[in-house]
Order: C-alpha cells, then structure tokens, then sequence
C-alpha cells in the first residue's frame, strides 16, 4: 500500500493509535482466523536484545503494527513511528513484523501489542520480562585469623538482582548449609538485594581453605558470579624431630632439627635431656640441638619442646652413637649388590675357561692321531713305532726316485 507525505503519515499513525485504542478492549478472540496476529513472551536481561516478531498465516495487504507498554507506536509496518534508536526494523513482510530492542533497560519491561489494521482491528501482546543481573558477592568476616575450635560467620551479599537471586556456600566443591536467603527491596527500584550467612566451626584442616559464595540466577551461567576467600586458622604447632644423619658416629659433628607445623610458626623452642642434663659440648642454637663431637655417654631420649603463642606441643627422639667404623644400612645393601655382581662376573670367566679347555684339548687329540697315522697294519708296537718314523723317509726317497 502506498504511504502519505510526513506530515500526513504521522497524522494518519495517530488516526491509526486512536483507531487502535478504541477496538482494543473489545477483547474479540478470532479462532482459526488467518489475519490474526500470532506473538510470544520474551525474557532477556538488563544491557541484552530482544526481538519482538508479529506473524498473521494470510495477509489482505494491511499493515502490522507493534506498540510499546504505553500503547506507543513504535513501528508501523516499515515506517518507523518512535524516535529510539534502540528501536531497530529486524524483518517487514505482508505477513510479518519483527523489531529488536537494543540495550534493554529495566523500563523496558511490560507487555507489547501487535496490531492489524483490518475490519475490525485484531491484536496479540508479548509481555518482555528484563532479568535484573545480580553484582558480583561480597563476603566479610575475614578480616583476623580464627583460633583453632573457634566460630567464624561470614555474611555474603549481592545487589540488584531481579528476581531476588540465591547465594550457595562451597568450601572447595562441597556445598556448605547457609542460613536462609535474606531478600530486601530496594526503594525506588524493581531490583532486591540478597544475603546470606555463613557460621562455621573451624579446625587447623580449615586453614587456607577456599570458602566461595555463588551467585545463581537465571540471568547467568553457573559459576558466572562468585567470591572466595581463604580461612586463617590459628593452632598450636605439631612437632618433629630430624637428624642430620641416620648413622650418628662417635667422633663426628651431629645436629638435632626440631620442626614446628604450626600457624603462627613457633617462636620458642627448648631442648632437654631425658632423665639427665644436656651433655656439655651439646650447645642450644634455636630450633637446632648441635654436638660438636659425639661420644657414646651422649647415647638417651632428647626432647624439644616448641610453643608458638597460641600452645606448645614436644617430640623426642633416642640417639645411639655408633662405632666410628660402623656402616650405615644403605652401604651394606651397596656392598652386597657389589658382591653379587662380582659374583657372577667370576662365575662367567670360569664358564669361559672350561670352555677354552675342552676346545684346546679336542684339537691335541686331532694332532696325535696325524702322528700315528700308517701304524695301524703293524704287528708289535716297535714296528709301528719304526713305520711312523719312517714314512717320512720313504716319502723322500720315492720323491728322490721320480726326480
């Protein structure tokens, strides 16, 4: 159809509006109709696109029309009708009508109408719901470390979520049991804020574990929003007791580590001889027990005791001073790996020898019997001695008698 100058086209939309605004309420429903408008619901969230389309099966050559919550045209067939450049044409065709709305706003949310200017008007809404995204969780309650058996609450808090978004606890991918959501509205303003809290009893396992707080609302994707913070655990130090060697020798320089696992570390440690003094060249140095030469009357039980503020835990250990010449177990396991393998180096050699020995005596047999060859025909031993000395000579002389 052909459209006026303008002026008049605008005249002819507000005629049209007026038209529109009249028929509206008639609540006709037209069933299997061809010309009636066909719309859908759309959900997007705040800063998204969404797209309106308007369809009829047939059409008699009138246009389509949509309108905003305040029943304004926003666009009458291809014609735009409202100046927001947010508003944009998507598809215009005698059978359908589609726009997008750019940038949506929560404003933007109501019910929108499709319109087809026929005898009578016939119309279809399309109610846009806006998602208010929820801001990234706050979580407070860090803020000092906590002593071992304590209780710790952590409040978390998410603003301007719509609908009112849940906040989940996790420590690592355990999900924690919060108290109830606690949801309030915000004056002036369709969005909620939300919060949660978190109380736990911590023990020395809890320190510098992850504690997150999620965010989950229809609006995001999960693990979209979410905050953690690791616990401080304050707790008394486990202790251990290293030696510089596993094989303390009498005559040589030894030391004793004590170790303190604990947080705070241990800031005090104290060395003591069971049922006994210390020896007299065994000398404190911190968390190090050093003796400057070993003697056997050292041999006993030595205790370090560690305390770091919060408790004071100890541990012991027995040293037995060794011989000078004594081995360790790691250098008898490499003597013995050595022997074996000497062992089967001399077993070889010997297995080549006895080998060597029966070739060499196979090839001596071979050369005596050469010697004896000729004696086999003789009658005594002499005779054979005298043919085997001789067949040389004979050879010579027949070899004389045809030169």
């Amino acid at each position: 159809m052909a459209f006026p100058s303008a002026p008049s086209a605008l005249w002819s939309v507000s005629l049209l509006t007026a038209l529109f605004a009249a028929v509206v309420h008639s609540n006709i429903v037209y069933d299997d109709d061809p010309l009636q408008p066909v719309t859908s619901d759309e959900t997007v969230s705040v800063g998204g696109t969404v797209t309106l389309t308007c369809r009829v099966a047939a059409s008699d050559n009138s246009s389509l029309q949509w309108s905003n919550t305040a029943q304004q045209t926003l666009y009458f067939g291809e014609k735009r009708a409202l100046r927001d450049n947010r508003i944009q044409l998507h598809r215009s065709t005698n059978t359908e009508l589609s726009i997008t709305i750019a940038e949506v706003q929560l404003s933007d949310e109501g019910e929108y109408t499709c319109s087809i200017f026929t005898m009578p008007v016939r119309t279809a809404r399309a109610t846009v719901t806006v998602l208010g995204v929820p801001g990234k969780p706050q979580i407070l309650g860090f803020e000092s470390a906590v002593p071992e058996g304590g209780k710790v609450t952590l409040t978390c808090t998410s603003t301007g979520s719509k609908p009112p978004a849940r906040l989940r606890w996790y420590r690592g991918n355990q999900e924690l049991e919060g108290r109830p959501n606690v949801v309030e509205s915000v004056p002036d303003d369709p969005t909620y804020n939300v919060s949660s809290e978190l109380t736990l009893e911590v023990s020395r396992s809890d320190d510098k574990a992850l504690i997150t707080c999620a965010v989950d609302h229809p609006s995001l994707a999960p693990g979209d929003k979410r905050s953690e913070q690791a616990l401080r655990v304050l707790y008394s130090p486990d202790v251990e007791i290293m030696p510089e060697s596993d094989l303390p020798r009498e005559g040589e320089k030894f030391h004793l580590k004590c170790l303190g696992n604990g947080n705070p570390e241990p800031t005090s440690y104290i060395w003591e001889k069971k049922d006994g003094e210390l020896p007299p060249l065994a000398k404190v140095d911190g968390a190090f027990l050093r003796f400057e030469v070993l003697n056997k009357s050292d041999n006993g039980v030595y205790l370090c005791h560690a305390d770091n503020g919060i408790g004071s835990s100890q541990a012991e250990y027995t040293l037995l001073v060794q011989d000078p010449t004594a081995m360790s177990t790691s250098s008898g396991v490499d003597h013995a790996v050595i022997g074996g393998v000497v062992a089967v180096i001399v077993f070889i050699l010997l297995c080549l020898l006895i080998v060597l020995g029966r070739y060499l005596i196979r090839h001596k047999g071979t050369y005596l019997t050469h010697e004896a060859k000729g004696s086999d025909d003789a009658p005594d031993a002499d005779t054979a001695i005298i043919n085997a000395e001789g067949g040389h000579s004979g050879a010579e002389d027949k070899k004389e008698y045809f030169i």
